[in-house]
């Protein structure tokens, strides 16, 4: 393999201009593409196979206008103190924004404030507004009517909010990739103390990210395509493009120093740091695929969306990258950072300490990891609402007004479907379920076959009490004979889906380990490396689940972190968060120990091989790590929860996988197990294929002779 990826690298080193050419037309072809034929992005959750999702399935084919099966908004009107909504000057007010509301574009009916849509105090009304077509289809003239119509009834006196998923809930990133990129920059140019070098990493990682941000948008114009997909590409283009950028820059400057020729180290280059990216990416790849397990359609698109953007990263970092080595050549080195190599640099004098007393250092380690990791003992998962929505945004004022004027239960209203048995009976049953406060008189399809009516829980959506509730309407009306009766609503889907997503983490978490265990044992040839590498992972994993529970359940650092209120862990975080986590440790498992068993395979002895493979790549997998971090961290920045928990998940998952898993505890584990780690029994050693993953077997003329010893070490 290695000597596959040194052609490759001098290939493109040579033939510079022609792969520069290629991948800017690349650029333009996808680019251009995606502004001719692009879809709109999605925010709808599909359940395949769960009871929510069947009721759902009905309810479109036989009540096609109802507000489970188009776009809908809610719209909350509310008075001061001493005034209620009858009084002559807000009920005029309420009919004149009736008015504007069934006059804006695209609505398809306004309903009027009755009894049951105002509070008991009078002081609260609910007016629900359909519409002709999705949310995700709503033009902005319609978004703009709405809008409209609220500023209108606020003009008049009346507190005037809106929610629901006719309202324009695209996540916003605000400056988070701004300051990610700007991080990353600065520790760029602290690492390589030259401009050249830095900007390489960035140049290839934006440009990854644009085309794969362009594939994706090429795709929405045949593919459902989930809005989040874009912001998850933007997350983890720029932080592996940037990752895998940085670690092949800087083996082509330590070949560089080692005297060779710029072509001649940008194939070696890629022969060696190139081999651990191609692994490394690999396993990101097979994570994000994996989701495909899970049976749902958002995550499979999602995966696979993400999955390409890594695959684009590491084509252009083997490609892309030696090709623009070749126009920088010896400029990638700036003259200050060269002297002798006389002095221990800080991943020696780090290693040499934790390796001074292993076996405290993964006692301590792991000790630490699981005391962070208790509170996922206490893990709920959910999916958002308008009550997790900024303070300050509509939605989240909107869920506000109808909790305080109505319940929480009235922002979590469920929709029983019946098909079969005598509708009256199956209220009556649903009425008398503990946890039930109210339920709505029967609604019956033209076919005269499905009758629909909602129920009122006495708690909020995101209440465990709810889900308690859904299962006892579900137990008590599974006992009527003669029909169907199913619960939906936005509730039992996210009930049914979290409870989906939930059953499918360990057969995803046993995929994923099982395909990057086998990898891993190609890898290294050792059966006791790719089992510590995930272990370690399980200890990360553990201590990331505790972090995001104290943050965004129990509250904890909340007004620092900017998180609007406390709930559930959005269900599908768990799986994605294992998912990318795992394959960026073993980003960091690949690039650290490769090196290491670099200096074992060419005789080092195991100790030896531990503290010159960890100081030969501890700087550079410490700014990696540092660029992941400050990249996730911009993205909590953003007001929206759910760019905020994945950003604090991936950040926290990186700082504890990179420094205290793979740099203090994989040291002390080898150092333990000492040649034991690189055992592999015969039988095994010959059934793998050998690929030569550190290069030792290359042997290429180098233009300027046999191959010398390093003169110089590059530091800074």
């Amino acid at each position: 393999m290695a000597h596959h990826l040194y052609r490759l690298g001098t290939f493109a080193f040579r033939r510079r201009r022609y792969v520069l050419v290629g991948w800017l037309l690349a650029l333009g072809l996808t680019l251009g593409g995606s502004m001719l034929w692009s879809g709109t992005p999605t925010n709808g959750l599909e359940v395949p196979g769960t009871e929510a999702q069947q009721a759902i399935d009905t309810l479109h084919r036989e009540f096609p206008q109802s507000d489970a099966g188009g776009a809908s908004a809610q719209v909350v009107v509310a008075t001061g103190e001493g005034r209620t909504l009858a009084d002559p000057a807000a009920a005029s007010a309420v009919t004149a924004l009736v008015t504007r509301l069934g006059t804006a574009p695209q609505v398809a009916g306004v309903t009027e404030l009755d009894e049951r849509s105002t509070s008991a105090d009078g002081r609260t009304g609910i007016i629900e507004v359909t519409f002709t077509a999705r949310g995700d289809d709503l033009t902005p003239a319609a978004q703009e009517g709405l809008t409209a119509a609220l500023d209108g009834a606020r003009a008049a006196g009346l507190t005037a909010e809106a929610g629901g998923n006719a309202i324009d809930g695209q996540p916003a990133l605000g400056n988070a990739e701004i300051i990610g990129v700007a991080v990353a920059a600065l520790v760029l140019l602290l690492t390589f103390g030259s401009l050249v070098a830095a900007g390489l990493p960035l140049l290839t990682a934006l440009l990854g990210v644009i085309i794969g941000f362009s594939s994706i948008a090429l795709a929405s114009a045949v593919v459902d395509m989930p809005s989040a997909v874009s912001t998850l590409a933007l997350m983890l283009g720029l932080a592996v493009g940037i990752d895998y950028a940085l670690f092949i820059t800087s083996r082509y400057r330590s070949e560089l120093a080692r005297c060779h020729e710029p072509q001649e180290a940008a194939g070696r280059a890629v022969a060696t740091a190139g081999s651990a990216v191609v692994f490394a990416g690999l396993t990101v790849i097979i994570a994000l695929a994996g989701l495909m397990v899970v049976n749902v359609p958002f995550l499979t698109v999602m995966g696979l969306g993400s999955a390409g953007v890594v695959a684009i990263a590491v084509l252009i970092a083997l490609t892309l990258l030696p090709a623009l080595f070749g126009f920088a050549g010896h400029r990638i080195i700036s003259k200050r950072v060269w002297r002798k190599p006389a002095t221990r640099t800080l991943g020696h004098r780090w290693v040499s300490l934790v390796l001074r007393r292993p076996l405290i250092a993964v006692v301590a380690g792991v000790a630490v990891l699981g005391i962070a990791a208790i509170p996922a003992l206490d893990l709920r998962l959910g999916l958002p609402d308008d009550g997790t929505a900024a303070a300050d945004s509509s939605p989240r004022k909107a869920y506000d007004l109808i909790a305080d004027g109505f319940g929480p239960g009235y922002n979590g209203q469920l929709t029983v479907v019946v098909q079969g048995p005598d509708v009256s009976t199956v209220r009556t049953t649903v009425a008398a379920v503990p946890g039930v406060t109210a339920v709505s008189p029967p609604r019956t399809s033209d076919s005269g076959t499905v009758s629909i009516f909602q129920v009122i829980p006495a708690t909020g959506p995101t209440d465990p009490a709810t889900t308690g509730t859904v299962e006892a309407i579900r137990t008590a009306t599974s006992a009527l004979p003669g029909g169907d009766v199913s619960v939906t609503g936005i509730t039992a889907v996210n009930i049914d889906a979290s409870q989906k997503i939930s059953d499918s983490l360990l057969p995803y978490l046993a995929l994923i380990v099982g395909l990057a265990f086998l990898l891993l044992l190609v890898v290294f040839r050792s059966v006791l490396v790719p089992v510590k590498a995930t272990l370690g992972f399980l200890l990360t994993i553990g201590a990331t689940f505790g972090v995001m529970v104290a943050v965004f359940q129990w509250g904890w650092l909340n007004g620092l972190l900017g998180v609007p209120a406390t709930g559930p862990i959005v269900s599908m975080m768990p799986i994605f968060i294992i998912g990318i986590a795992f394959g960026l440790a073993m980003d960091y498992e690949v690039f650290l120990v490769t090196r290491m068993r670099e200096e074992y395979v060419a005789g080092a002895d195991p100790r030896a091989a531990i503290v010159e493979g960890f100081a030969g790549s501890a700087r550079v997998v410490s700014a990696a790590a540092v660029i992941m971090i400050s990249i996730f961290s911009g993205f909590m920045l953003s007001p929206d929860l759910q760019i905020k928990m994945p950003g604090l998940g991936l950040a926290t998952a990186v700082l504890v996988d990179a420094f205290l898993v793979r740099m203090t505890i994989v040291p002390a584990v080898l150092a333990l197990l000492g040649r034991r780690a690189w055992w592999l029994p015969s039988w095994l050693d010959r059934a793998l294929p050998d690929l030569d993953v550190e290069g030792s077997r290359l042997q290429v003329p180098s233009p300027t002779g046999p191959e010398p010893a390093p003169a110089v070490e590059l530091v800074r």
